[in-house]
C-alpha cells in the first residue's frame, strides 16, 4: 500500500531548518548520486544528526515513497532494532509473519530513502540489517549516523568534522564572516534565546573568539548562545576561558575537541541552581520521550518537590538541556543523546544510579498494573500512552531480565497486552519468554502472562503453539482460585482447540467455561466466552448460535466501551449475513466494524475489513472498486504480517475471481495494482463509502481529504507553528477544543507529532 507521494514520510520539521554545513551538505549530495549507503561518521555533538535530516529532505522528494527516519538513540536492545524500522515506517507486526520478513516485503519494491539515526551503540545489529535490506530492496537508499561506520559492503563514509569556524585575527569584514558556519549558527541560537542579540561591529571580535574556542562543535555553540538571554557575550568567552585554562594549566594548548564538548556541558551544568542540577541528572533515567507526571513520580526530592516540578523542567527547556516536543498532542520531552550520556555520569557521581533506576521501575510497573484491567475500555487513551512510553518500557524490561527481576518484569508484559497484540506480537514473545522461565510472579500475573502468551502464538497462526500457555494459565487460575480469570482461560483455550481442529476437546473448555461464568458477573470473562462460542459456531455451522452470541456480544462490548472486542463482534455479524447469504446485512456489519478498526488503528482489524469490503464490491456490481479493494487488502496484509483465514478465504476467492470475469484479467491486475498503491487512509475511506473512484483516482491518497475543514484551519496554524493556546486564540474555539482536533489530525494522517504536521501541509503547497 503505497506511502502518500506528498509526504515526507516522518521526517520532523526540524529538517527543513538547518545553518551553516555547506560543504558537507554538497558531498553527501555528491555521494548519494551513486551509492546506496552512506554513513556519517563523528562524534556526538557534531550535528551528525541534524545534518542527516536536512539532507533526507532536501532529497526525500526525489524518491517516489519519500524520506523516513528511524531514531535508534533510545533503542537499548538490538533484537529490538527491526521492530524500530517498522514502526518507523508505519508497518505493524500483527499476526504470523515475523518482523523481518514483513520489513523485506515491504521495501523490496520501494524506492525510499532511509535514515538511520544513531546507530553506534547497536552496530553489531544494525550492520547485517542494513546488508539485508540493500540486497532485498535495489531501490532502497541509506543515509546512517553514527560515531564509527558500519563495516557494510558498499558503504560509504563520509567523516563530519565540527563547523567550520572563523580565521582569529578577527580581519573578516562583517558580512563575510556572517557566512561563516559556526557563526552562523551562534548567532540564530542567540538571537533565537535573547531576543535580541544581533552580530555587529562592535561583538563580531568576541563571537570570533568564542566560536574558536568552542572548535566549531554545534552542541556547545547552542548551549552557550542559550546563556545570551543572561550574561553578554563577553562574559560568556571570559567564564569559558577560565574553565579551559585550568585544564591547560592556564596555558594556550588546545584540548581535543571531545574535552570542548564536555568542558562546555561542565560549564552550562555548574551554572545550573541545584535543583536544576538534581533533576537533569536524574532524567537520564528515562531512555526516550517522558511526561511531567514521569518526572513527577521518578526524579523527586527535597530539593525538587513536586510541586516545583514544572517551574525546573521548563527552565531546562529554556536552557536547551531538555527539548521539549508534542506527541499526539501531549506535552513531553527528551534528552539530546549527548547530554543523556553527561547526565548519567553526574548520577553515578551522585551515588543515585541504583535508587533512581528502582524508582523506574516502580513507577512503570505500578502504572502498568494499575492500567492492566482497566485499557481494554479506554483503549485510544492507553495506546497513545503506550506509544509514547514504550522506549521507556523496553529499557526498564531490560534492567528487569539483567538482574533477574522476573516478578517486576512479569507485572509489566504481562499489562502490555494490547500494546503487543496491536503493535507487535513478536516483541511481546521476546519479553514474555525469558521472563516466564523462572515462573516467578504473583498468581494474577502469572495467568495474566500465559494468558497472553497464548493469545499471542494464536495470533501468528501456531495454534499449537499456544496450547501449552494456555494449558498453564488454565491449571495456575485452578490452583490458585481465580475463578474470573480461569473462566477466560477456558473460553481462550476453546478457540485455539477449534483453530486447531480439534472441536471436541474446544465443546469440553466450552462446556466449563459455561458452567461457572454467569455466575460471576464479570465482563472481561463474559465477552471471552461469548467469543468462544461465536467461534465454536463457526466451525460447527451453526449460524442459529453464532448470530445470538455475536449480537450479544456487541450490545455489551458497546456498554463496556471494549472497542476492541465490539470490532470482532461486528465481524462475527458479517460472518453471519456472509454465510446465510444476506449480502447487504454482512456489508453493514463489516462496515461498522471497520470503522471502529479505523478508530483504535488497528490494523489487522482494517485488513480483514479490506477484504470483506472488496467482496462486497464484487456481490454489488462494482467490480473495478472490488479489484482496488482486493489489492490494497494484500498490502495491508503484508504490512501486518497477516493472511487471511476462516470463512473469509473462499470469499475472497469468489470475488477475485468474480470480478476478474466481469473485467478481464488485464482490466482486473490494472485495478488491482492500483489499490496496491492506494494509502492505507484512501483504501479504508473507499471501502466506507466516503469517497468514490473517482476521488480516489484524482488524490492518489491524499490524506487532506480525510481531513474536515475546521482540522484542515487548525492543521495550517500547527504548520505555522503556533501553540493550542494560540489557535484557539485565533479561530474563537477553546483550548479543549484544539486539542481535540489536534488529536484527531495526528490520527487521521497517522502522524506522531505537531512537527510531521508540519512538514505534510509544506508538501501540499
Amino acid at each position: 500500500m503505497a506511502r502518500p507521494k506528498h509526504r515526507l514520510g516522518n521526517l520532523p520539521a526540524e529538517a527543513t531548518s538547518f545553518v551553516g554545513r555547506r560543504r558537507e551538505l554538497a558531498e553527501i549530495r555528491k555521494k548519494l548520486a551513486t551509492a546506496r549507503l552512506v554513513s556519517l561518521v563523528g562524534p556526538g555533538g557534531v550535528g551528525k544528526t541534524r545534518l542527516a535530516l536536512r539532507i533526507a529532505a532536501d532529497l526525500g522528494r526525489g524518491f517516489a515513497d519519500g524520506a523516513w527516519l528511524v531514531e535508534l538513540a533510545e533503542v537499548r536492545d538490538g533484537a529490538l532494532v527491526t521492530n524500530a524500522v517498522l514502526a518507523a515506517l508505519d508497518l505493524r507486526d500483527q499476526a504470523a509473519i515475523k518482523p523481518l520478513q514483513i520489513l523485506l516485503s515491504d521495501l523490496q519494491n520501494r524506492q525510499l530513502l532511509l535514515l538511520l539515526d544513531n546507530c553506534e551503540h547497536l552496530l553489531g545489529d544494525v550492520a547485517p540489517l542494513v546488508a539485508e535490506v540493500l540486497r532485498a530492496a535495489p531501490r532502497l537508499t541509506l543515509i546512517t549516523t553514527t560515531r564509527e561506520p558500519l563495516q557494510v559492503p558498499g558503504e560509504h563514509v563520509i567523516p563530519i568534522p565540527p563547523l567550520q569556524v572563523p580565521p582569529g585575527d578577527g580581519t573578516q569584514p562583517l558580512a563575510q564572516l556572517q557566512q561563516n558556519e559556526a557563526v552562523m549558527l551562534f548567532s540564530e541560537r542567540a538571537g533565537a534565546a535573547s531576543g535580541t542579540f544581533e552580530l555587529n561591529g562592535s561583538n563580531q571580535a568576541v563571537v570570533v573568539a568564542l566560536c574558536r574556542r568552542l572548535d566549531g562543535l554545534p552542541l556547545a555553540l547552542e548551549l552557550a548562545a542559550v546563556r545570551t538571554r543572561a550574561l553578554s557575550v563577553e562574559q560568556i568567552l571570559d567564564r569559558l576561558t577560565d574553565r579551559f585554562a585550568l585544564l591547560t594549566g592556564g596555558g594556550r594548548a588546545a584540548l581535543p575537541r571531545h574535552q570542548t564538548l564536555r568542558t562546555t556541558i561542565d560549564w552550562s551544568y555548574d551554572l545550573l541552581t541545584r535543583a536544576e542540577q538534581i533533576l537533569f541528572r536524574r532524567l537520564c533515567v528515562f531512555a526516550g520521550r517522558f511526561t511531567l507526571q514521569d518526572v513527577e513520580s521518578v526524579c523527586t526530592s527535597s530539593e525538587v518537590p513536586a510541586t516545583g516540578t514544572l517551574d525546573v523542567l521548563s527552565a531546562l527547556v529554556d536552557k536547551s538541556l531538555v527539548t521539549k516536543e508534542d506527541f499526539r498532542g501531549v506535552a513531553c520531552y527528551r534528552l539530546h543523546e549527548t547530554l543523556r550520556e553527561y547526565a548519567r555520569l553526574k548520577l553515578g557521581d551522585a551515588g543515585e544510579e541504583e535508587l533512581l533506576e528502582e524508582r523506574c521501575l516502580e513507577h512503570y510497573r505500578a502504572t502498568c498494573l494499575r492500567s492492566a484491567d482497566q485499557a481494554r475500555y479506554r483503549l485510544l487513551e492507553w495506546l497513545a500512552w503506550a506509544e509514547l512510553e514504550i522506549d521507556n518500557i523496553r529499557a526498564v524490561l531490560q534492567r528487569c531480565l539483567a538482574r533477574g527481576d522476573s516478578a517486576g518484569g512479569l507485572d509489566i508484559a504481562a499489562s502490555m497486552k494490547y500494546y503487543w497484540i496491536t503493535h507487535g506480537t513478536t516483541e511481546g514473545v521476546r519479553w514474555l519468554d525469558p521472563l516466564l522461565a523462572s515462573g516467578e510472579a504473583s498468581p494474577p500475573t502469572l495467568v495474566r502472562a500465559f494468558y497472553l502468551r497464548g493469545w499471542l502464538s494464536l495470533l501468528q497462526g501456531d495454534p499449537a503453539a499456544a496450547r501449552p500457555w494456555i494449558a498453564r494459565a488454565v491449571a495456575t487460575a485452578r490452583e490458585t482460585g481465580q475463578p474470573a480469570q480461569l473462566s477466560e482461560s477456558l473460553s481462550l483455550a476453546a478457540t485455539v482447540e477449534n483453530v486447531s481442529g480439534e472441536h471436541e476437546a474446544g465443546r469440553r473448555y466450552l462446556d466449563e467455561a459455561e458452567a461457572i461464568t454467569p455466575a460471576l458477573n464479570d465482563f472481561p470473562a463474559t465477552i471471552e466466552l461469548v467469543q468462544s462460542r461465536a467461534i465454536q459456531a463457526i466451525v460447527e455451522g451453526d449460524l442459529e448460535t453464532l448470530k445470538a452470541a455475536s449480537l450479544v456480544g456487541v450490545r455489551i462490548s458497546r456498554e463496556a466501551g471494549d472497542l476492541y472486542q465490539l470490532e470482532a463482534m461486528l465481524r462475527n455479524l458479517g460472518v453471519v449475513g456472509l454465510m446465510s447469504g444476506d449480502f447487504h446485512s454482512a456489508n453493514s456489519q463489516f462496515s461498522e466494524a471497520l470503522q471502529v478498526a479505523r478508530t483504535v488503528d488497528n490494523r489487522l482489524a482494517q485488513f480483514y475489513g479490506l477484504g470483506a469490503a472488496g467482496w462486497y464490491a464484487a456481490k454489488t456490481g462494482q467490480p473495478r472498486a472490488a479489484a482496488k479493494l482486493l489489492g490494497a487488502a494484500e498490502v495491508l496484509g503484508t504490512h501486518t504480517g497477516a493472511d487471511i483465514m476462516g470463512p473469509l478465504v473462499p470469499m475472497l476467492a469468489q470475488a477475485k475471481e468474480s470480478a476478474s470475469g466481469t473485467l478481464g484479467s488485464s482490466k482486473f491486475e490494472a485495478e488491482f495494482k492500483a489499490g496496491n498503491r492506494l494509502s492505507r487512509v484512501a483504501a479504508l475511506r473507499l471501502a466506507l463509502g466516503e469517497s468514490d473512484q473517482a476521488e480516489v483516482a484524482a488524490s492518489d491518497g491524499a490524506e487532506s481529504a480525510s481531513l474536515g475543514k475546521r482540522e484542515l484551519e487548525v492543521a495550517r496554524l500547527v504548520a505555522e507553528g503556533l501553540s493550542n493556546k494560540q489557535i484557539a486564540a485565533r479561530l474563537f474555539i477553546s483550548d479543549r477544543t484544539v486539542a481535540t482536533h489536534v488529536g484527531n489530525i495526528l490520527n487521521k494522517l497517522g502522524f506522531n507529532s505537531r512537527a510531521q504536521v508540519a512538514s505534510w501541509m509544506a508538501s501540499l503547497k
